[in-house]
Order: C-alpha cells, then sequence, then structure tokens
C-alpha cells in the first residue's frame, strides 16, 4: 500500500509525507538487524504501523509542551507524533523511554537525521524520573493495570494518555478498574477491526 492510499483520511502535508518516507526507510534498512517491528508487517508498513500510529498523533493539541512515548521500540507512535509535530506543535518536546540500548541508537538516528524535537531516555520505566507529561502515550506495551502505575508516576496533574489496546481491551479495562479509577473514552482503530485507543484522564489508585 502506498503512502498516498494508506494516509488518504489524515490531514498530512507533503513535507510530512516525505520526513515518514525518510523514517519508513530507515525502519526497513535497520530491521533486519534489530526487529523494530514484525518482519511479515513490513509490506504494510504504511497501514499497519504508520496510519495506527497517526491516530495517536490526531490528538496533538498546541497548548500541549511535553509528550512521553513509554517503550518507544522502534519510535511507533513517537517518532510519528514528533514528525507531526514539526508543523503542527512545534514547541512540543518529546520524551522517547525505551529500555533496549540498540533500539535507544535507532531512535536518536532517526531523531538526528529528521532534526526532530525529541530525545531518547535509555532506562526503565519504572525507575526514570517523574516526566509530568501533558501527554503519556504507549503501543503494544504492558497491561493496563500497569499502564495506570506508570502514569501515575510520569503523568502531570490534568494529562491525558493514549494507550493503544487490541482485542482485549475489555477484559484489560475491567481488570485494572479493581486497582485503578479513571475517566475513560474510546476510540475505534480505523487500521485494526478489533482495536482500539483507550484515552484516560484522572487516573487515580483505589
Amino acid at each position: 500500500m502506498t503512502p498516498d492510499v494508506a494516509l488518504s483520511g489524515y490531514d498530512v502535508s507533503r513535507e510530512t509525507i516525505e520526513r515518514l518516507s525518510h523514517y519508513v526507510a530507515l525502519i526497513e534498512k535497520w530491521n533486519p538487524a534489530i526487529n523494530l517491528v514484525a518482519k511479515s508487517t513490513l509490506p504494510s508498513i504504511w497501514h499497519r504501523h504508520i496510519a495506527d500510529s497517526l491516530q495517536v498523533a490526531s490528538y496533538l493539541q498546541p497548548e500541549q509542551r511535553k509528550w512521553v512515548d513509554l517503550g518507544s521500540g522502534g519510535g511507533l507512535p513517537g517518532l510519528v507524533v514528533a514528525i507531526v509535530a514539526m508543523e503542527s506543535c512545534p514547541e512540543l518536546q518529546l520524551e522517547l523511554v525505551e529500555v533496549d540500548q540498540r533500539k535507544s541508537v535507532f531512535l536518536r538516528q532517526v531523531i538526528r537525521e529528521l532534526a526532530l524535537n525529541a530525545q531518547v531516555h535509555t532506562a526503565k520505566i519504572e525507575t526514570l524520573s517523574p516526566q509530568g507529561a501533558d501527554v503519556l502515550s504507549a503501543r503494544a506495551l504492558a497491561p493496563l493495570t500497569a499502564l495506570c502505575a506508570f502514569a501515575q508516576r510520569h503523568s502531570k496533574p490534568g494529562g491525558v494518555c493514549l494507550f493503544s489496546k487490541g482485542a482485549q481491551a475489555e477484559e484489560e479495562i475491567l481488570e485494572a478498574k479493581k486497582h485503578w479509577s479513571f475517566r475513560l473514552e474510546q476510540a475505534t482503530s480505523k487500521t485494526e477491526p478489533l482495536a482500539r485507543l483507550l484515552i484516560l484522564r484522572e487516573i487515580a489508585h483505589v
């Protein structure tokens, strides 16, 4: 699937598509050595990974100053958010948290080549100093109960959390509610029929 087809439902400039294309080329170059994304998903990378991450990036707002992406891996959605933010929210600082050293090297390479307003923390989420994030994102990282604990540590009061989830989302929500209270919205994924984006606010331990 070509970028133009995969991104047809998104308001993305030609310049942003060029930066995303550069990023995709780097994923394809590095993937055999580091396994940034599943090899089977490379042919559909624009739909499966880039368009999917753009759903998260659609929550960018001009007043946001700090966005923290947990377990960034190959930069999905964090680097996609940083690329989109270059035009829509140029003052936004992206903080990418990734414990794997090799993936961190990749993330820094993309940041350098595209001159993104982002930095990488090679650290465990649990031990990283509290970040005070306006927005916290995570994609395929951990069960919602664990994500709520991360959010309590790294979100600022009034912050929003964007967690991409698959078919088990409802079970994770029910389990998380045993330990946490939160205000929840859900958005159905445009790229994966059973997936959804969980938008959480006001997370507190119960």
